[in-house]
């Protein structure tokens, strides 16, 4: 069966405020990674973690790429639109928002464009364009 890994779990995980949830949240993984649980990680709470992290947690972007970056560096864990996340990280870490730098990493790696009256995402989708 499959199993979906929600925002709390990860940020349980990465800040370790709660120490009995970080514990369970660490045994998950493990089970998974031993092939005892199926664990699936979607876009929505990749961005949710970097919000939370930023706002509650006060985390710089670097800090918040680096640990998603360890976690979903696990072969036996699916991550959603895992090459896009992966790419969108470099952006992330330069200060932009995650979705945008989702967005930007998004038409990187499918060769599309991005429709958006965001005068600043136009041109950070530019500049990633003629680099």
């Amino acid at each position: 069966m499959e199993e979906i890994i929600d925002t709390n779990i990860l940020v349980r995980l990465l800040v370790g405020d709660n120490k009995k949830q970080q514990k369970q949240a660490v045994s998950y993984f493990r089970e998974a990674e031993l092939g005892d649980r199926n664990l699936w990680i979607k876009t929505v709470v990749v961005a949710e973690v970097c919000y939370v992290l930023e706002s509650v947690y006060k985390k710089s972007h670097e800090q918040i790429a680096d640990g998603m970056e360890r976690i979903l560096s696990a072969e036996w864990l699916k991550i959603e639109d895992k090459n896009v996340i992966q790419c969108a990280w470099a952006e992330y870490r330069q200060g932009n928002h995650f979705i945008d730098s989702f967005l930007i990493a998004w038409s990187r790696v499918n060769e599309g464009n991005i429709l958006t009256f965001d005068k600043d995402l136009k041109k950070k989708v530019h500049e990633t364009i003629i680099k």
